[in-house]
């Protein structure tokens, strides 16, 4: 007979937080059953009500805090528990960054079979931001309506489709504000309609806002259920009243589904693209092109990149689900020549529109999968690497992209990474078939959320070197066992 939980759900009860799990929960346990609490910090004494109990373990909400953690901080935002946004805001910062070299650091060790002393040794301090707000170069928000029928914008609940009210966002650019306002009061003015999802109905679904950080270029896109707008002219017309507006357009979105833009794009005014700058090189955006939304971070994030290919000018080096081309043009400015890879083709289109206003000649853009393109290239013509460069979404490497990563044989491997889970697995992939990781290097691109980018140097060990790791592998019966074997790896030094 199962054993019932020590509560109940609507049960009140007092617990200490001693820990975070990785989506930013309070953990705390009463007489060894674990709580997950949302929006507790590690060390808040609070009162919190079960929302729902298993036997080993119960979620649930935060009541009160009874006894404030040292680590508590007041939020700069009034909505960050409604909204799924922001989920550590109430953490200090110096603690969010502890709490992400955690999570990446556990996802190593657990999924990738990292030694965690080694790990020690070789992973670098995080490096966070002078100013964590208001970092945010692009956002997208949905329209709808309140109670009284009025049209209102915001971010979605934390796993909802239910829109808090907010047209000032802690973590987004100050024009947000004033952009949204125009477009709601345009709205009013004209009766203009939200999009409704559940019955398909309604027009304005979304306003897409874009900045250049480095040139102050503003771009609205708004992303709407028929092919044009009553009175576009009038709701242009106060737009352009916005400092540094450089173009207006509409997105055509008329299925029912929860991709955001539609595939056809329509300008209204000025050009379809504005520009930005990381590390001296200009890049080109569209509304549709993927662009790392913390520009600050995200030329951080590329000089280690760069600083871990080791270039010397001489090395042939692929770019793989390179977007627009910003790692791409970083590493040609030190490489003989590079290879880019990505899906979207759009984003190739812009990526060979960059290369070439810039300049930059050694670069060549591929259009489809990178678990595709790069067995092509590789097995047809013969095109080989020196140094890898990974940049994939949250799902990781596909492991035909892998497997081919492995064939070439490159000297480097550098994994830039937003998801450390993938990250983790795909090392350990990696790993076991003759490269060792090297150095590990955290940023924090998204401070307030819980969410990391890691980037990570993975070199190449020579044939002599991963024989006699098999081989001891076999002489001690390991049976693959992955921590065992990476202790064994890292005791060689890598083939330079």
């Amino acid at each position: 007979m199962m054993e019932k939980a020590i509560v109940k759900k609507n049960d009140l009860c007092q617990v200490t937080i001693e820990d975070m799990g990785s989506d930013g929960e309070g953990i705390g346990k009463i007489n060894g059953y674990t709580l997950f609490v949302k929006d507790a910090v590690i060390g808040d004494h609070i009162e919190a009500k079960i929302m729902k109990a298993k036997k080993n373990y119960a979620y649930a909400k935060l009541e009160k805090v009874l006894i404030p953690s040292s680590f508590r901080v007041q939020p700069r935002c009034v909505f960050h528990k409604q909204c799924g946004g922001c989920q550590i805001q109430a953490l200090s910062y110096e603690k969010q960054l502890e709490f992400k070299q955690n999570k990446v650091k556990n996802n190593l060790i657990r999924i990738g079979g990292i030694d965690p002393n080694y790990l020690d040794l070789i992973m670098e301090e995080p490096v966070g931001m002078e100013e964590p707000f208001l970092y945010r170069n692009k956002a997208q928000f949905p329209l709808g309506k309140n109670k009284e029928g009025k049209p209102i914008t915001g971010f979605y609940a934390g796993r909802t489709h239910t829109i808090i009210e907010n047209t000032e966002c802690a973590l987004g650019v100050k024009e947000n504000q004033k952009i949204l306002e125009i477009v709601l009061n345009y709205m009013k003015d004209y009766q203009v309609e939200p999009y409704e999802e559940a019955e398909h109905k309604g027009l304005i679904r979304h306003v897409l806002i874009r900045k250049g950080f480095s040139t102050g270029q503003l771009m609205v896109c708004l992303v709407i259920n028929e092919n044009q707008l009553p009175k576009e002219e009038k709701l242009v017309q106060e737009l352009c009243t916005v400092e540094n507006m450089t173009s207006i357009s509409l997105s055509v979105n008329k299925e029912k589904t929860n991709v955001i833009m539609g595939k056809k794009i329509r300008l209204l005014y000025g050009r379809p693209q504005i520009e930005d700058q990381i590390g001296g090189i200009t890049f080109k955006i569209s509304p549709l092109s993927f662009y790392q939304v913390n520009p600050i971070q995200t030329e951080r994030i590329y000089s280690r990149a760069l600083e871990y290919a080791m270039l010397t000018g001489e090395e042939t080096v692929w770019d793989l689900y390179c977007g627009i081309g910003t790692i791409s043009l970083f590493l040609a400015k030190k490489a003989k020549q590079v290879y880019g890879v990505e899906i979207i083709p759009q984003a190739i289109e812009d990526a060979k529109e960059n290369a070439a206003g810039n300049r930059i000649t050694n670069v060549s853009f591929y259009v489809g999968k990178a678990e595709e393109v790069l067995p092509e290239k590789y097995e047809k013509e013969g095109i080989y690497a020196d140094v890898i460069v990974v940049d994939p979404p949250r799902k990781g490497c596909e492991e035909a992209c892998l497997s081919t990563i492995v064939q070439m044989q490159p000297k480097r491997i550098v994994y830039v990474s937003c998801d450390s889970a993938t990250l983790a697995r795909d090392i350990k992939y990696l790993s076991e078939r003759g490269y060792e990781l090297k150095k590990a290097g955290i940023f924090d691109n998204f401070p307030q959320t819980t969410h990391v980018e890691t980037v990570c140097l993975l070199s190449k060990l020579n044939v002599k070197q991963h024989m006699e790791i098999n081989l001891d592998m076999d002489e001690l019966d390991l049976n693959g066992d992955p921590e065992t074997y990476l202790k064994a790896v890292t005791e060689d030094k890598p083939l330079d």
